[in-house]
């Protein structure tokens, strides 16, 4: 009796074996998984005026905390989901030119992460294509993780991904600082200058005073007494009306 236990529990630890190689190896032939073979990128996106003049900036680091890469770019005027979304397809991109089969992905877009995960739906037209490209490219991925930090935990993917937007809006220009194809970046604008992307004002609006803003309509959920939208974001200090549906 207890030989017949003993042959159990050695057969449950090798099936046991097998599913953890299985889950961190991606099939690669017995090779032991080390925390230097994983990479992490820590990726954030903003929009100024949501949508307005938009950037992204990532992080790139290996097992051992050493930085491989720093991303940016100025995006034109796009909204904030869209920059995020951009973020994490450069971050991809690059594990994918530089031959990074496993990638962790840090964001503080809760939106992201859970459409990545599965666990909301991708509604808007604008997003779908932008995520439909981020689950094919993860999928060429041997392992690919996604987890969510608040934006205290991304500090440094922020600082770059608002110098993407400062380069783009032509504030840094005279201080001497690089456009994005010259940091080793994924593309670049070109330091193109504020005045392109102002929204002009309407006519006969008198001289310095900003036209009022359309009311803009926004979807969202409530959960524990909370509003959270399902896309984009609102400044601190405007006034919102909720309307049940």
């Amino acid at each position: 009796m207890g030989l017949r236990l003993w042959n159990l529990i050695r057969r449950d630890a090798a099936t046991l074996g097998g599913m953890t190689g299985i889950l961190f190896e991606g099939g690669s032939g017995g090779r032991e998984a080390g925390a230097a073979e994983w990479v992490t990128a820590h990726c954030d996106g903003g929009s100024r005026g949501n949508p307005g003049p938009a950037g992204y900036g990532a992080v790139v680091e290996d097992g051992r905390g050493q930085v491989l890469a720093r991303l940016s770019d100025f995006l034109g005027v796009q909204t904030n989901n869209y920059a995020e979304y951009s973020g994490l397809l450069a971050v991809l991109k690059w594990a994918l030119e530089h031959g990074k089969t496993r990638l962790k992905v840090v964001s503080d877009s809760e939106l992201m992460v859970k459409q990545m995960k599965g666990q909301y739906k991708v509604a808007s037209p604008g997003l779908r294509p932008l995520w439909e490209q981020a689950m094919a490219l993860s999928r060429k991925l041997d392992g690919f993780q996604m987890s969510h930090t608040l934006r205290g935990g991304n500090k440094e993917a922020d600082k770059l991904a608002n110098d993407a937007m400062d380069r783009g809006m032509g504030k840094n220009r005279d201080q001497g600082i690089k456009g994005p194809g010259d940091q080793g970046t994924s593309g670049g604008s070109g330091g193109v200058r504020a005045d392109a992307y102002a929204r002009p004002p309407k006519p006969g609006a008198p001289a310095g005073n900003a036209p009022k803003q359309p009311r803009q309509v926004i979807e969202g959920y409530v959960k524990d007494g909370v509003v959270h939208l399902l896309e984009g974001e609102l400044p601190d200090g405007i006034f919102v009306k909720v309307v049940r549906e």
